[in-house]
């Protein structure tokens, strides 16, 4: 009887401790930022990694000038508004690079400079499929995804907001299609 109750009592003991239990990683996260510096990475000569003034030079070609409104043309929406959270810091951002730290932990790390930076996230896309499987895609999909499609559509939030069921957002979705581009 003993040895049922400790039982019970580790189990309520490990619940209440988050770090024994394995934290589940969002592979989404940070996305944006790790293909920017990936981008950058490719513009660094191979002898020049350990630069910082060269590291900080390709963030400045990636990006393009931004002070005075001339972006890189081939940025997307999401890339260009991660250089405008990233040249304001490039100093740290080329420091962690030049100390090949891996992308994701160079992400981490501008995290702790703005939280913003691992907010930024592609647009989820729906494939153009027949509609039986694009359902059970979207069936598949948390709310926060299908909310993301719907803005990323531009759908009103306030129209969003009121959605109280998956099915909701989903039946939106479908009556949007014609929306994505």
């Amino acid at each position: 009887m003993l040895a049922v109750s400790w039982g019970w009592g580790a189990l309520a003991l490990a619940s209440m401790q988050p770090w024994l239990t394995a934290a589940k990683v969002d592979a989404k996260e940070c996305e944006v930022c790790i293909s920017t510096v990936k981008a950058v990475d490719v513009l660094v000569d191979s002898d020049e990694k350990q630069s910082v003034q060269s590291i900080v030079e390709a963030i400045e070609a990636h990006c393009g000038d931004l002070q005075n409104e001339k972006p890189n043309p081939t940025l997307g929406a999401r890339d260009l508004k991660m250089c405008y959270y990233m040249l304001p810091i490039k100093t740290v951002v080329a420091e962690a690079m030049a100390m090949r730290m891996p992308n994701d932990r160079v992400c981490k790390k501008l995290k702790q400079k703005n939280d913003e930076i691992c907010a930024v996230r592609y647009p989820v896309k729906v494939d153009h499929v027949n509609p039986e499987e694009m359902l059970a895609k979207l069936k598949k999909m948390r709310i926060k995804e299908l909310r993301g499609i719907l803005r990323d559509r531009g759908v009103l939030a306030t129209k969003i907001d009121n959605f109280v069921e998956k099915d909701e957002y989903i039946k939106e979705i479908i009556a949007t299609q014609h929306l994505d581009l």
